[in-house]
Order: C-alpha cells, then sequence, then structure tokens
C-alpha cells in the first residue's frame, strides 16, 4: 500500500460510483448552455428552453449536485473527524480552483469584448453583459470582479456551483444523517429568500447575482442527497407510479404552454389572476430565473425524474452514439470555461458579420468541435498520467 493511501481513513475508502447519464446530460447541457449563450443562431431553436419552463442551467446545478453527492459524499458518512476534515479539503480545493477559472474565463471574456470594439469597431460589445461598468465605473469593476460581487454575462454560472460547493461539507454531514430535514430546511430557505428577497450583493450594480445561491441551494441540495442515497445504492426520491404519472403530465403541458401561442396566453392570464386576487405569491406563478420560481424548479424536477425512471434512458447513455457528450461531461468545468469565453468570440463575430445559416454552422460547430477537442485532449493526458503512475 502507498504511503498516500495509508492517511486516508479507512471509513473513506468506498469504490467509486459513476452513473453514465450524468455525464451524457452534462455534455448536452454544456452544448446547449454555449449555444443559449450565442443567441441570434438558428441552432438556439432546438435547445431545451423552448420546450418547456427551464433550461440547462437547472439540470446543470441538478446534477452537479448529484455528481458532487457521489465524489464527495463518502467523507461524510462515518464518525471520524479525520474523515470530514478530508473531504472537507477536498472539496475546498475544488472550489478553489472553480474560482480560478471563473477568473480566468472572466478576463479572457472581457478582452475578447474589447477586441470586437478595437479591431472592428463593435463598441456594443462593450455595453452588453454587465461590461459597460469596466469604462463607467473602473475602479469599481475591478473590486467587484475578484470579490464575485460582479459577474458579467454568461459567466455567472461558476460563481454559483462555487458558493453551493462550498457549503457543501455541512450539507453532505447533515444529510447522510438526517436527509429529510436537511431537504426541508433547504426549501423553507429558497421560499425565505423569495419573501424577503434576500440575495448576495451584487456591487457595483443594484439589486442581488442573477442566479441567487440562496434559492438555487434547493435544486443543488437534492442533487447531493440524490448522490449520496446513489452511494448506498438506493433513490432519495423513491419509484411512484402516481408521481410518474404527475411529472409526464406536467412535462407534456409545458410542451405545450411553450409550444403552443394560445396554451402560453391563457396560462400566463390564469397565473396573473391567481396572483391578483387570490394574492398568492409570486414566487408560485412567476417564471423568475434568479429566484428559481416554483414553475422552472418543478418542471426541470419533473424532466428529471422521468429521465430517472426510464429504463431506455440508461441503456442509451451507456452507447457508442453518445460517447461525445459523455466525453464532454466528465471534463465539464474546463469545456464549460472553455464554452464561456467561445461564446463572446461567436457573439462578436455575430455583431460584426451579416446573419447567415453558413455564419450559425460555423460558430456553433466549430465552437462544438473545440469543446470537443479540449475535452479529449484532457482524457488523453488523464489516461497517459494514469498508465505512468
Amino acid at each position: 500500500m502507498r504511503g498516500s493511501d495509508a492517511a486516508v481513513p479507512q471509513a473513506v475508502r468506498v469504490p467509486s460510483i459513476r452513473d453514465p447519464r450524468l455525464d451524457v446530460f452534462r455534455g448536452l447541457c454544456l452544448v446547449m448552455i454555449f449555444i443559449n449563450h450565442t443567441p441570434g443562431t438558428v441552432f438556439e431553436h432546438f435547445t431545451s428552453r423552448n420546450f418547456g419552463f427551464s433550461d440547462a442551467a437547472e439540470a446543470f446545478v441538478l446534477m452537479s449536485g448529484i455528481a458532487a453527492g457521489i465524489a464527495y459524499g463518502k467523507y461524510f458518512t462515518g464518525p471520524s473527524p479525520a474523515s470530514f476534515w478530508a473531504g472537507t479539503g477536498r472539496i475546498w480545493r475544488r472550489v478553489w480552483t472553480l474560482y480560478q477559472v471563473h477568473i480566468v474565463t472572466t478576463v479572457m471574456a472581457l478582452g475578447l469584448a474589447a477586441a470586437t470594439a478595437y479591431f472592428f469597431g463593435g463598441f456594443e460589445a462593450m455595453q452588453r453583459n454587465a461590461i459597460r461598468f469596466q469604462y463607467q465605473m473602473p475602479l469599481q469593476f475591478l473590486i467587484g470582479i475578484p470579490l464575485l460581487t460582479h459577474q458579467i454575462g454568461y459567466a455567472n454560472i461558476l460563481p454559483l456551483y462555487a458558493v453551493l460547493l462550498f457549503v457543501a461539507p455541512l450539507t453532505l454531514w447533515a444529510g447522510a444523517r438526517r436527509p429529510k430535514l436537511v431537504m426541508t430546511v433547504s426549501v423553507l430557505l429558497w421560499l425565505g429568500a423569495a419573501m424577503t428577497y434576500l440575495n448576495l450583493p451584487n456591487f457595483p450594480m443594484r439589486g442581488g447575482w442573477f442566479f441567487n445561491p440562496i434559492s438555487w441551494q434547493v435544486i443543488f441540495t437534492l442533487g447531493l442527497l440524490s448522490g449520496l442515497a446513489m452511494r448506498r445504492g438506493e433513490r432519495f426520491v423513491p419509484r411512484s407510479g402516481w408521481l410518474l404519472a404527475i411529472c409526464i403530465a406536467w412535462l407534456l403541458f409545458a410542451l405545450l404552454a411553450a409550444r403552443n401561442r394560445t396554451v402560453s396566453e391563457a396560462l400566463g392570464h390564469t397565473l396573473h389572476l391567481t396572483s391578483e386576487y387570490l394574492h398568492v405569491h409570486w414566487i408560485f406563478v412567476a417564471f423568475d430565473k434568479t429566484y428559481l420560481a416554483l414553475p422552472r424548479l418543478s418542471h426541470a424536477l419533473a424532466l428529471a425524474y422521468v429521465l430517472a425512471n426510464w429504463p431506455l434512458v440508461r441503456r442509451l447513455c451507456a452507447t457508442r452514439g453518445v460517447a461525445p457528450f459523455a466525453l464532454l461531461g466528465r471534463h465539464g468545468l474546463a469545456v464549460f470555461g472553455l464554452g464561456v469565453v467561445l461564446c463572446y468570440g461567436a457573439n462578436g463575430a455575430k455583431l460584426m458579420a451579416p446573419p447567415s445559416l453558413a455564419l450559425d454552422s460555423a460558430l456553433i460547430g466549430g465552437g462544438v468541435a473545440l469543446m470537443m477537442m479540449l475535452a479529449w485532449s484532457k482524457e488523453a493526458w488523464r489516461r497517459a498520467e494514469t498508465r505512468g503512475g
């Protein structure tokens, strides 16, 4: 036994668990996020947000929670303090990596926006995505970027993930012992954030984070608890025929509302009347993304539940046909960071060049190809290190 293994408590040496569905769907989410972050292309009409109330962001955060529960849960199930701090150290090291990737991608994105303005005359690139504060309030901007209180557009998911992962050790420790209580507290915190407009500061802008961690923790916590249950060979949300039927019905209705204007307008009017005359709080009837309103949250969870209970999905995710998406998902952090940079370059190109299908295909196809190349290179590097070790 190697010396590094001897320092790890026996309680934490649990065989690793890897669900192929996580890698495949994370890869799909990364592609859809890149497409959604390059607005104005024809491919934008085919991402998941056009077929329901939620989009790839909810799925990405949920799966990140599941993956974290599977990867780190082993450190928090036993009574050993050494195991707890070993797990906390690993998680916080990952948080530091997330912070570094966020800062690097933000700086590169700002550079691309500036290059679009300087070399091609596309000054509009400096006015979008909250970049204008770079020249309107430069000192405040330089304070906000490293503190994460200011986040430019398309680069604000990693700060959310970093904050959620930072507090994950306590969630995992409590979730391993009282999972239902932890989920209850999480739901109450989600409700409280919406009812009091509690959010993290967004200096120098007004308001709070676009992805409010106090709200989005509810879907991440569900993912953590699900990952813990998967490690035990169990399910945090059990299989239920009636629940599956409700989820399918809700997804079909959301699909109809998203694709049919008459249904969409009727739904909006009904929700408005519900809020206006029945005084139902907006978190239950709005589609707000910052506070993760119930229609968005419930749609994302319903979709996850149906996919998790559909046996064909697991079989398909283990086939070679979807292997490229699994490859992207296995190296999600690097791929996401590259996607942020690429979307700023693509947005600059869309701003300066006349619209065309050829341009859209080149930007999206080329971007996805570069993401694939990065994932492949990291996979090859990992395998070479494994053989060398």
